[in-house]
């Protein structure tokens, strides 16, 4: 039986500064909701060329970078270098460990870049495997209209309606939908049963609907969904002067503990201890970290 999942919360982003004076809206990993396993951290940065995030570790977990606007650059200490233009996605696996550094640049006419990052739990048995990367250029994700043309739908991740994404993009399964809706459209958009679902309204005032109730998400404010429940309902009333678009996320939840310590997720305090050491020492995994600075920031005064 199709049953619409029921919205458990609807919370704003806060602000919290990253990097080397990066603004950004936080949504998972903020104080109004700490993990969403297997989801970690959203955060939704405006950032001009000013500030950046500078050389940085990883360990155990996924990030998944969305180019919206402007552009970013990509560093890491393999040599691995990269640049997303708006539209693009990477999908970093950290692994074991990688060291890394990302830069923001503004759009042609001077305003500030925007995206946003996903960071993904990794299943305990593969947060000790070798990093790898991912990317999905915006020419490379399926995109088909719905609802008389009402409703867009960009598949990063995942399926909408018979049609699939790029598999294999992440090792923890998720869905990531990119969903535009104009006034009077209406999409019923099924999530695997179990998955924790949520939704970062990026643009406009979305409308979800729920067996015996709605529920308005305005831009910048996260939908949490119950876990129970076939598809997601969503709808832009007939007499709203703009679209909505909002990013659909669902993802398998893994049971296990999280221990994340900065840039580190590990499943116990043990092993935050032990990648910090290995961090600082430069050892198991870490061994090109010491020393090591990116091109990409020279120009970058904090």
């Amino acid at each position: 039986m199709s049953v619409p999942r029921k919205v458990k919360t609807i919370f704003k982003a806060t602000e919290a500064i990253e990097g080397g004076g990066a603004k950004v809206l936080r949504s998972i990993g903020s104080r109004k909701l700490q993990n969403f396993t297997p989801f970690l951290l959203l955060d939704h940065a405006t950032v001009g060329s000013d500030a950046g995030f500078p050389e940085h570790p990883h360990r155990g977990q996924e990030t998944i970078s969305y180019c919206l606007s402007g552009s970013v650059l990509h560093e890491d200490f393999t040599g691995h270098k990269g640049t997303l233009t708006p539209g693009d996605l990477q999908f970093m696996t950290a692994g074991r460990g990688i060291m890394h550094a990302e830069q923001p640049c503004e759009n042609p006419d001077g305003s500030p870049g925007v995206g946003l990052q996903l960071w993904i739990d990794l299943p305990k048995e593969l947060k000790y495997i070798e990093p790898r990367y991912r990317y999905l250029n915006k020419s490379d994700i399926p995109t088909i209209q719905l609802d008389h043309g009402r409703v867009t739908v960009a598949v990063i991740s995942g399926q909408t309606h018979g049609t699939e994404s790029k598999p294999d993009l992440t090792y923890t399964p998720i869905w990531y939908l990119d969903i535009t809706i104009h006034p009077g459209g209406k999409i019923n958009q099924p999530v695997p049963l179990e998955w924790n679902t949520f939704a970062y309204v990026l643009e406009g005032t979305t409308v979800f609907n729920c067996a015996n109730s709605t529920h308005s998400a305005a831009a910048l404010h996260t939908v949490v969904f119950d876990g129970k429940g076939t598809h997601i309902e969503a709808l832009v009333a007939e007499h709203e002067k703009r679209p909505s678009r909002f990013i659909l996320f669902s993802g398998q939840p893994l049971k296990q503990r999280i221990v994340h310590y900065g840039p580190f997720v590990c499943t116990s305090e043990e092993e935050v201890y032990q990648a910090m050491s290995d961090f600082r020492n430069g050892k198991n995994g870490f061994e090109r970290a010491l020393g090591w600075k990116s091109g990409i920031i020279k120009s970058m005064a904090y």
